[in-house]
């Protein structure tokens, strides 16, 4: 069986993704070093306490995920349940790593590219088009009603997303981008699409859509960026032979 050191995971995932391109929240890369050789992976979407668990109830030796640790503004000392969290990684010898806008943008498993795969939309450029490596998409699909792409969405991500309508009945160019983003409305409706994806609503959110003319579909924060990171440890899988699995732990935001 293949065995990596954290740093070695750590340095493929960087070249791969591109991270030291980004200018981030948080630090992307290797979070908690374990010193201990990876053999098993465990990967999701948010480091809570119940993806680490499961890590250690099936004995692996890392995990990787979308949201780590360490925000910009996040207090730094390690207590309560931080402190937890980092204890249960280093009494199990589980070392931690953690790619957030790197992972959004990569256009084979970001999070982007493969929502849009998802929903047969292809994407053609960025939402804002002077992005080196944007975070956000502009996408088409064959015309389909906003109804039937409902229905899509709702199967595909098995949740009904909240819709907040301005009136467009046929849809055919979309703006797209996972998670947090649904102040992008605005550059979503500025590039002429007439209906923006993203995982999060604010009480803002719905004004913009009605008065900017732009449909806009909130499919839920956790719901939008599970492709990416399940995307990833494929990869990894199978291109350095260290077995991976994906564990959701369900959020419904």
């Amino acid at each position: 069986m293949t065995e990596l050191s954290p740093v070695a995971l750590e340095q493929w995932c960087n070249d791969y993704l591109k991270a030291k391109e980004f200018k981030d929240y948080c630090p992307n890369g290797l979070q908690v070093d374990a010193d201990a050789p990876i053999k098993k992976i465990i990967t999701g979407v948010t480091a809570t306490q119940n993806l680490i668990d499961a890590a250690i109830e099936q004995n692996a030796d890392a995990i990787l995920v979308h949201h780590g640790y360490f925000w910009k503004g996040e207090p730094e000392p390690l207590t309560g349940m931080k402190g937890k969290r980092i204890r249960s990684l280093l009494q199990n010898n589980i070392s931690l790593l953690a790619y957030h806008l790197p992972l959004d943008a990569h256009p084979v498993v970001g999070n982007n590219a493969v929502l849009a795969n998802l929903l047969d939309l292809q994407i053609m450029g960025a939402l804002y088009p002077d992005e080196k490596h944007p975070v956000g998409n502009i996408a088409q699909c064959d015309p389909i009603s906003i109804e039937d792409f409902i229905k899509k969405v709702s199967e595909k991500l098995q949740r009904t997303p909240t819709h907040i309508s301005a009136g467009n009945s046929v849809i055919s160019k979309v703006g797209i981008c996972t998670g947090g983003a649904q102040d992008m409305i605005e550059q979503a409706a500025h590039m002429g699409c007439q209906l923006y994806i993203s995982g999060e609503i604010s009480e803002r959110t719905t004004h913009s859509a009605r008065e900017l003319g732009i449909d806009y579909l909130a499919c839920g924060h956790h719901a939008t960026e599970m492709g990416g990171i399940q995307a990833l440890g494929e990869v990894i899988e199978s291109t350095l032979g260290v077995q991976v699995s994906f564990v959701d732990d369900p959020n419904p935001a």
